[in-house]
């Protein structure tokens, strides 16, 4: 998960129209933090700009992280580097990373895979991001 490379600032890829996307990334904003966070809608305009590399299309579906110095995340590396990044949760990043915590990690993931399944099924998902999803003060 980590590299010898100094993480100096994290930007997370979030999916602005699932509703458990925005609150994840609005808690992630609201915790403190040992790194900077930032928070880019996925597949938007910023993050072709930012980041033209990337296949935008499956960062909508995956969570995907990037690091200042080009550092790419995407899925349970994603969400522990993402706690990593946090002043409580980085211990506990640090044993998620490890064979024991690793299985904790894919079933929180794919919990939350099913849960995006089940709004889009019902359509409680927003077609666009509105002002819910601005950056908590």
């Amino acid at each position: 998960m980590l590299t010898s490379t100094p993480v100096r600032e994290l930007t997370v890829l979030y999916d602005a129209g699932c509703p458990l996307c925005v609150h994840i990334r609005n808690w992630l904003l609201r915790q403190p933090r040992l790194v900077p966070l930032r928070a880019v809608a996925a597949n938007s305009e910023a993050a072709r700009a930012r980041y033209p590399e990337l296949d935008h299309t499956r960062t909508l579906s995956e969570i995907t992280v990037i690091g200042d110095r080009g550092q790419v995340w995407t899925g349970q590396a994603a969400w522990v580097v993402c706690l990593w990044a946090l002043t409580e949760h980085r211990p506990r990043a640090h044993w998620l990373a490890t064979p024991a915590g690793a299985p904790f990690v894919r079933v929180s993931m794919l919990a939350a895979a099913k849960y995006r399944e089940t709004l889009a099924q019902r359509g409680d998902a927003p077609a666009a991001c509105d002002d819910r999803c601005a950056t908590p003060r």
